[in-house]
């Protein structure tokens, strides 16, 4: 068996003369011609100074060319790092002063406002624009098209992901070969997927979710994937029956559920839906089964895991719950230092292959979650059943999931303090019908002043990617507190609860 991402995933691309991506206006990428794009983005990449090792950040838009450059670092036995496109030149200096990588990819339309950025921290700027076009592409242009791997142990790092906490900066997971193939081994065997399967990919390819769980697991497999650049109503519509299989976050099953032309007779055909990345509401659940037939396959991972567990493909799809955990991955619900009897509530820790390595450059940080035996502490709280089922009840962390991206309150709140006229803020996660959670704002004025909350929210518009903004705020005179004086941030939710549902 193949141990390391190339060869698993993407040597066996040779030998395909098929279709491998379906682009929205019908051409078809076959997985030879992905493979030489692969391998002529590597060699320009090698000739950039990237090397064995090094890191390579991108924030570039999802097309086949971003895809590659995956599977070129890959190559090369260099660490992709892939950035949310909506990080702001501050949060993106932040990531390429931690990780320090060799080449930093950027959109064309960004790099007058990136390249100082890159610049201060000893980057190469390539550009790699939505149409494929770009420097990249150019140098890429006349290279050879096949290329002799680097060669990798499966304990090799292949890939940073930067996550969240509450508290301080965004942690650079160190992702291992062995982490994300034995990850999309497990999967493939589970959700069974085959190389009959067509996957609709309209998953952003910078997390988790669109780049090693649906990607990896159709290179596995040899599916194939109509690549969309993002989730379009119409464009989504026109094209499942073409498909059959997708993986979404909650945000887009509920927004086909809004459209009259999602029917069952439009999905008869298909295999199977999953959902992840955030909580999906069990009137999703139901609604969805009720108007096409299919029960969504909801599982559980994270940034430092990958998938960690999943509703079987056969037997109870349980709303509410995030299933079973997956073969050759261990999780107990642990509090106060013990391990809880099931039913239950404590933080959730797993262990197994699919754990990551640490947190690049933050041993401290890796060692408060990442026990000596193999243990993460994921920081989430939930329950077992006597069944084995896992259900999350809250995340100790009060980590906000909007849209299948993490926001940490923290950082929201800083730049909210900043603002004049602002004492202080707390910021909440609350249901919201099409996002899962919505990011909102509670304010409190400083003595005499008179905060008007859209003037404060557009104050910090440019300084914080826009998921990560307040969808609303409210001005209040005191935030609840306990005895310590600790933020009582329960109470906030509870209050505002309904405020995007009702």
């Amino acid at each position: 068996m193949p141990n390391t991402l190339f060869d698993a995933l993407f040597a066996p691309l040779a030998d395909r003369d098929d279709a491998f991506l379906i682009l929205p206006d019908g051409r078809q990428i076959t997985g030879h011609a992905f493979l030489a794009m692969v391998a002529q983005q590597a060699h320009a990449l090698r000739a950039a100074g990237l090397g064995t090792g090094d890191r390579i950040a991108v924030q570039i838009a999802k097309s086949p060319e971003a895809l590659a450059v995956y599977g070129a670092a890959v190559a090369l036995g260099a660490v992709f790092l892939p950035l949310n496109t909506a990080n702001t030149a501050d949060e993106v200096d932040y990531f390429l002063g931690n990780a320090t990588p060799v080449v930093f990819l950027c959109d064309g339309t960004k790099e007058a406002a990136l390249a100082p950025v890159a610049a201060r921290h000893g980057a190469t700027v390539l550009t790699l624009n939505a149409d494929g076009s770009g420097s990249l592409t150019d140098h890429a242009a006349g290279q050879p098209q096949t290329i002799a791997p680097v060669d990798r142990g499966p304990e090799d790092l292949a890939a940073f992901l930067y996550t969240s906490g509450t508290t301080g900066r965004s942690k650079g997971a160190m992702l291992t070969h062995r982490n994300l193939l034995s990850n999309a081994e497990v999967l493939r065997d589970l959700w069974r997927f085959t190389a009959e399967d067509v996957l609709l990919h309209a998953l952003p390819i910078f997390h988790t979710h669109g780049l090693f769980v649906a990607s990896n697991l159709v290179l596995l497999t040899g599916g194939k994937m109509i690549f969309l650049p993002g989730f379009d109503q119409e464009a989504v519509i026109r094209l499942l029956p073409q498909a059959t299989s997708m993986m979404g976050v909650p945000t887009f099953y509920t927004r086909l559920l809004d459209d009259p032309r999602f029917t069952r007779d439009l999905v008869g055909h298909f295999r199977l839906f999953i959902s992840g990345s955030a909580p999906l509401l069990a009137e999703t659940h139901r609604d969805f089964e009720a108007r096409t037939g299919h029960r969504i396959l909801e599982r559980y991972g994270m940034t430092e895991t990958n998938m960690n567990t999943s509703n079987p493909y056969e037997g109870e799809r349980r709303a509410g719950t995030v299933g079973l955990p997956l073969p050759g991955v261990e999780l107990r619900v642990m509090a106060d230092g013990l391990e809880v009897p099931r039913g239950e509530v404590g933080t959730l820790e797993v262990r197994g292959p699919n754990v990551f390595k640490g947190y690049w450059q933050m041993p401290e940080k890796t060692r408060e979650e990442l026990r000596e035996d193999g243990w993460f502490i994921t920081g989430d709280l939930g329950v077992q059943g006597e069944d084995g089922y896992v259900t999350i009840v809250g995340r100790a962390k009060d980590l906000v999931i909007s849209g299948g991206f993490n926001i940490y309150p923290k950082e929201v709140e800083l730049l909210l303090d900043e603002v004049p006229g602002v004492l202080e803020s707390a910021v909440i996660g609350l249901p919201h019908p099409d996002f899962g959670e919505a990011v909102f704002a509670v304010l409190v004025p400083q003595k005499g002043a008179v905060l008007d909350v859209e003037t404060v929210l557009a104050d910090i518009r440019d300084r914080l990617a826009r998921f990560k903004q307040p969808k609303a705020a409210v001005v209040v005179e005191a935030l609840p507190r306990n005895t310590m004086g600790k933020v009582q941030k329960n109470l906030l939710r509870d209050q505002y609860s309904g405020w995007f549902t009702t």
